[in-house]
C-alpha cells in the first residue's frame, strides 16, 4: 500500500503512512514535547483530509456551535502557559486544557464570524493543496530538466 496519509506528531507533519484515523477538519494541539512557543502560545496544527495522528497531540473538533476555525484562531489568540507542567518535557494534558477559559459569544455572533471566516480558511486548504501538487511536479520535472530528458529550449514563451 501507498503511503499517502499524513501522519502528525505534537507539533508537525512526521511521515506518511498507509491508512488513516481521521477523516475531517482538526485542530492539533501538542500534548508534549515543545508545546509553546517561546511566549507562551500554543504550537497549533490546522489539519484537513484524511490523516493519521500519534498519541503526543490533541485532537480538538467543534462543538456547541464553535468551528474548528474559530477554535483555531482562539488558541491562537491565547497564551497557555499556565496550563504546561513538566520541568524536562513540557507537557498539556487534557485536564489542564478543559481549565483554558474564555468568554463564549452568544450562537448568533459565532454563526456571523464563522460565515466570515469559513471562505478565508477553505482559501487556505485551497491553497495548501496547490502548494503540494506544485511541490509534486517540481518534484517530477526538475531531475528530468537537470538531466536533459526534457528540453525546454524551444519553447516560446
Amino acid at each position: 500500500m501507498a503511503k499517502i496519509y499524513p501522519y502528525y506528531g505534537a507539533t508537525s507533519l512526521m511521515d506518511y503512512v498507509d491508512n488513516y484515523l481521521f477523516d475531517g477538519i482538526y485542530l492539533l494541539i501538542g500534548e508534549d514535547g515543545t508545546v509553546v512557543d517561546s511566549l507562551g502560545f500554543p504550537i497549533l496544527q490546522y489539519v484537513y483530509g484524511q490523516f493519521w495522528v500519534n498519541n503526543h497531540a490533541h485532537i480538538i473538533t467543534g462543538k456547541g456551535g464553535f468551528s474548528v476555525e474559530e477554535l483555531y484562531l482562539f488558541f491562537s489568540l491565547t497564551n497557555i502557559k499556565s496550563i504546561v507542567t513538566g520541568a524536562v518535557q513540557q507537557k498539556v494534558s487534557q485536564q489542564n486544557l478543559k481549565k483554558v477559559s474564555a468568554i463564549i459569544p452568544s450562537k448568533d455572533a459565532l454563526s456571523a464570524f464563522d460565515e466570515l471566516i469559513q471562505p478565508i480558511f477553505s482559501q487556505i486548504r485551497n491553497l495548501r493543496d496547490e502548494n503540494a501538487r506544485l511541490i509534486d511536479l517540481r518534484d517530477a520535472l526538475l531531475p528530468k530538466l537537470m538531466s536533459g530528458e526534457l528540453d525546454v529550449s524551444n519553447i516560446d514563451l
